[in-house]
C-alpha cells in the first residue's frame, strides 16, 4: 500500500512538473507555430487575436520581435502581472519563464521569439549569454542589429 501511495505520489508530481513547463507549440498551438527549429534553437510565430488569452507554458530565454502595436499582460507562475506596451519594430530580451498570456488590445498581436535551445526556467541558468555558443550570439546580435534600423 506505502508502495502504490509513494507512486501515486511521483505520477502527481510528474503531472503537475509538466503541466507548468509546456511547450508553447504543443498546448497553444492556436497562438505559437513553429517555423524553424535546430539543435541550438527554436523560432515561434506568435499570433493572438483580440483579447485573447492562453494557459500557462513555458519559453526558454531569447528575443521576440514585435510585428504590431500591442497592450499585453503577463501572469507568472506565483501569480504576479505584468502589463507592456510595444511598437512594431522593438526587440526584447526574456530569461526563461512561465508566464499566461493576454492581449488587452482590440487589434491582433503577432510577433516573432526565438528561444535559445536548453535555457529554461527549470534548469537554473543564470546567465542568458552562457547558454548561448558564440554562432547563437551573432545571430542574435544580427538579429537586434537589423531590428534597430
Amino acid at each position: 500500500m506505502v508502495l502504490r501511495l509513494f507512486w501515486a505520489g511521483v505520477w502527481v508530481c510528474l503531472a503537475t512538473a509538466s503541466t507548468l513547463a509546456q511547450d508553447p507549440t504543443k498546448v497553444e498551438p492556436k497562438h505559437y507555430k513553429l517555423d524553424f527549429e535546430n539543435d541550438k534553437v527554436q523560432v515561434i510565430s506568435v499570433h493572438y487575436g483580440p483579447h485573447e488569452k492562453s494557459v500557462m507554458h513555458e519559453h526558454p530565454g531569447g528575443v521576440v520581435v514585435i510585428l504590431s502595436a500591442t497592450h499585453l499582460r503577463f501572469t507568472d507562475e506565483n501569480g504576479k502581472t505584468r502589463e507592456l506596451f510595444s511598437k512594431p519594430g522593438e526587440a526584447r530580451w526574456y530569461p526563461p519563464f512561465h508566464h499566461r498570456v493576454e492581449n488587452l488590445g482590440d487589434t491582433p498581436y503577432d510577433a516573432v521569439y526565438v528561444g535559445i535551445k536548453g535555457m529554461t526556467a527549470s534548469n537554473g541558468t543564470a546567465n542568458p549569454m552562457d547558454a548561448m555558443d558564440e554562432e547563437t550570439k551573432k545571430i542574435v546580435a544580427h538579429l537586434m542589429a537589423s531590428v534597430k534600423q
